[in-house]
């Protein structure tokens, strides 16, 4: 069956990096799009950033500049790579996939990871 298992995250200070990555399987061809979500407590699961199979990427106004998505076909890998992390970036972070289309809104999303923990102190 399908499965997306997400690893890297942890507890780092603010400014630091972490790189989280995702291991779909399961798929008899791989998703058209991918993307990552995050969770803060009491709030909504929001978008952070999405990627297709042509690389086309989009991310959400609070990372750009700062995450970076990226993804290795071959190893049916997703990856993302977070730098100057904030305190507001903690939060449970979510890998996804979705067959049509592709974008940060979650609703069109498959298939998920159960989520993997990333915690930024001040």
């Amino acid at each position: 069956q399908v499965q997306l298992v997400e690893s890297g995250g942890g507890s780092v200070q603010a400014g630091g990096s972490l790189r989280l990555s995702c291991v779909v399987s399961g798929y008899l061809y791989s998703p058209y799009c991918k993307g990552w979500f995050r969770q803060a407590p009491g709030k909504e699961r929001e978008g952070v950033a999405s990627i297709d199979n042509r690389a086309r990427t989009t991310y959400a106004d609070s990372v750009q500049g700062r995450f970076t998505i990226s993804q290795d076909n071959a190893k049916n890998t997703l990856y993302l790579q977070m730098n100057s992390l904030k305190p507001e970036d903690t939060g449970m972070y979510y890998c996804a996939a979705r067959g049509l289309g592709c974008g940060l809104g979650r609703s069109s999303y498959s298939s998920w990871g159960q989520g993997i923990q990333v915690t930024v102190s001040s």
